[in-house]
């Protein structure tokens, strides 16, 4: 049975009104500081975490250090929802535990008439797409958008059989205990598909370690310069989106050129700004950014396992400079790179070619599973979503907009 056809029958016949939220919750009370003396949890706008819906943290207050904004006073069943940045979708229910304590004036706090509405019916409707819509069309400002208390109130949301409220609350309930069960399946899902995915990531990097490690090995340590034909800054600086060949810069390619400077793999290193230090390999016919050092290998080493040498190095330490680190050709060259069985060149390259490859298939395997598992996760959710919004899809009177 689909949704929609379990709502008719759940229904059977029933009429459905649509009232907002005004109408089916109560006014609440600001706290008054000058009459008391206990301490509150403060519930700010960062305490309800935006992706499980709950309380996560709260600060200790009274009324000698209480900000501005803690004014409002919440009880067990309320339904808070963040009216600063609205389309983020920061709510929550109070639980026990914070009943009588203090949220911030920047959440609507909306208390349900439980004669007509259960708590968890409005937790549900304020979750749909529809009410997330609702928000980001009536949200203004640019840095800090919001929305007022009355404007979240005005969003109706729909009251199966308003004539009998016995009824009525029966359905709710019936509805809130599927929701319930597909939040808590989605919850477990996720939470199990996200150590699977860390789980997995350990597991490279540990491999990786035990490779790199060289403790137990014929190895001599070269500097970077010793190793490559030259280690020196690219020089393009024109910035097109069109052109023949791309050109390369500090995290892949940025722009085209109709010309190139360089062909074959190289590595290269961004020595400049926010991504100083991060390595990456440039193949084919392309030209390279000026914040961009190039690393040329020898033919007598292999570039695959520099590669990985230098991404388990982390340049970005050797970065000067605080608000535009910098690294230099000359600091690379200096760095001392382990070469397996240095006094065999074939020997030393088919170690060097061995660690590479397993590298590199741990290297898919990890990207694969990254790109494969949140993908996954965010499968789920998006079910979760369509089947909440489903069970929430009441027919609408005529001129009610869909």
């Amino acid at each position: 049975m689909s949704g929609l056809d379990y709502l008719i029958k759940l229904l059977d016949g029933a009429e459905v009104e649509w009232k907002p939220l005004a109408d089916v919750t109560m006014s609440t009370s600001n706290i008054r500081w000058r009459d008391t003396e206990r301490t509150y949890r403060y519930i700010d706008l960062t305490s309800v975490s935006i992706e499980t819906k709950c309380i996560t943290q709260t600060t200790e207050i009274d009324a000698k250090n209480a900000p501005s904004r803690a004014q409002k006073l919440v009880e067990q069943d309320d339904v808070i929802f963040a009216t600063t940045r609205p389309s983020q979708q920061r709510y929550c229910l109070i639980d026990e535990e914070y009943a009588g304590e203090v949220a911030s004036t920047g959440y609507c706090v909306l208390r349900a008439k439980k004669g007509e509405v259960l708590p968890k019916w409005i937790l549900h409707c304020i979750s749909s797409s529809e009410f997330k819509s609702y928000v980001e069309e009536r949200q203004s400002g640019a840095a800090y958008p919001a929305i007022s208390d009355a404007i979240v109130k005005a969003f109706s949301i729909p009251i199966p059989c308003p004539e009998s409220p016995e009824k009525s609350l029966a359905i709710q309930a019936d509805i809130v205990q599927i929701l319930d069960t597909f939040t808590a399946i989605t919850a477990e899902l996720t939470a199990a598909l996200t150590a699977e995915l860390s789980a997995r990531k350990k597991q490279y990097n540990y491999y990786r370690d035990h490779l790199l490690n060289f403790d137990e090995v014929d190895v001599e340590w070269k500097s970077l310069g010793s190793i490559c034909n030259f280690v020196s800054s690219g020089t393009n600086k024109k910035r097109s989106a069109e052109g023949n060949y791309p050109v390369f810069g500090s995290t892949g390619v940025i722009a085209q050129t109709d010309s190139y400077a360089h062909e074959g793999k190289q590595i290269l290193v961004a020595r400049v700004g926010a991504n100083a230090g991060y390595v990456h390999i440039a193949d084919g016919k392309y030209d390279v950014s000026d914040n961009t050092i190039i690393v040329n290998v020898k033919e007598d080493y292999s570039l695959k396992f520099l590669f990985y040498i230098l991404t388990e190095m982390n340049l970005r330490q050797y970065a000067k400079g605080g608000g535009q680190p910098l690294i230099t050709s000359g600091e690379l060259k200096k760095l001392r790179i382990p070469i397996p069985h240095a006094a065999s060149l074939k020997r030393s390259i088919a170690e060097q070619t061995r660690i590479a490859d397993i590298l590199e298939k741990f290297d898919t395997l990890t990207t694969s599973i990254s790109e494969g598992l949140p993908r996954e996760i965010e499968l789920r959710q998006k079910q979760y979503v369509y089947y909440r919004d489903l069970m929430l899809r009441f027919p609408k009177p005529e001129g009610m907009a869909a």
